[in-house]
Parts: C-alpha cells; sequence; structure tokens
C-alpha cells in the first residue's frame, strides 16, 4: 500500500482524466484531504487500490441540435430522392436519345442509297435521251430509217425495261 499526496491536477494527470474530474472522484470515494503551504489541497491516494476508468463524455442534449439534426436528415433523404429522380429521367433521355440516333442512321443509309439511285436514273435518262435524239435525228436516204428506227425503239425498250429492273433493286 503506497499513499501518495497530490494536487487534484496531478491525480488527474496520473489517470488521465481533468482536473474537475479528479476533483469529484474525490468527493465520491471520500479521499482524505489537507492543505499545502500553498493553499492547495493535497489528497492521501492509493493509486493501485483507486482503479478508474475514465468515461466519455456526454453532452447534455441540445433540442435544437436535435431538430436541426433531424431536419438535416430529412433534407439529405430529399436530396437522394431527387438524386434517384434525376437519374431516372437521364435514364429515359437516353434511351430516346440511342432510339433516335439510330433512327438518323437508317435515314442516312435511305438517303445514300436515293442519292446513288437518283444518279443512276439521271444517268439512265441522259442515255434515252441520246437514243431518242438518235432516232429524231437519224434519218438515211433509201427508206431505211423504218428497219433502223425499228431497231433503235427495240434498245430503247430493252433499255427501259433494264432501268426499271435496277431502280427496283
Amino acid at each position: 500500500m503506497c499513499v501518495e499526496l497530490l494536487t487534484y491536477a496531478d491525480l488527474g494527470a496520473r489517470l488521465h482524466i481533468s482536473r474537475e474530474a479528479a476533483r469529484s472522484l474525490a468527493r465520491r470515494r471520500r479521499l482524505p484531504r489537507s492543505r499545502s503551504e500553498d493553499g492547495k489541497a493535497l489528497l492521501s491516494v492509493d493509486l493501485p487500490e483507486l482503479r478508474c476508468t475514465p468515461r466519455p463524455r456526454r453532452g447534455r442534449a441540445d433540442p435544437i441540435d436535435a431538430s436541426l439534426a433531424q431536419i438535416e436528415a430529412v433534407k439529405i433523404e430529399a436530396f437522394k430522392a431527387e438524386v434517384a429522380r434525376l437519374e431516372a429521367v437521364a435514364t429515359a433521355y437516353r434511351a430516346v436519345f440511342e432510339r433516335e440516333r439510330e433512327r438518323a442512321d437508317r435515314l442516312a443509309v435511305e438517303l445514300t442509297q436515293a442519292a446513288a439511285e437518283t444518279t443512276a436514273a439521271n444517268a439512265w435518262a441522259a442515255l434515252l435521251e441520246d437514243e431518242v435524239a438518235v432516232l429524231r435525228n437519224g434519218r438515211h436516204a433509201g427508206g431505211a430509217i423504218a428497219g433502223q428506227a425499228a431497231r433503235r425503239l427495240g434498245h430503247l425498250a430493252a433499255a427501259i425495261v433494264e432501268a426499271d429492273r435496277a431502280t427496283r433493286r
């Protein structure tokens, strides 16, 4: 049993508690006190027998802090709900965007095909106009107009059929 004379500050330092907590502990345990020459209180303490385990500080519950915490929790939940709603809207817009992009790609392919068909039709039209011009201006002497015209008309009909088949493909 090793009894030491300590001040409240020294006792608090040894037990890792505040000076006020050391004073409260001395009152609860009814430790013997005396005064030193400088007027400070001295405690007679047997440290191994004391066995003090400090508790964490508990603050008093402030109703304003509690209500502010509840308000913050409600705000956080509202923000989370808003984020979830915006994510759902963004997902819906993304789906619409993907659908429209696929539609635009299909239209671009169709437009390219239509442009190619138009170019081919214009080439055939120019060829047919040349054939018609030859038929109008191709009169030969000696009555060969009828035979040559028939051949030209046959070629013209074949060209029209071929152009029709090409446009159906």
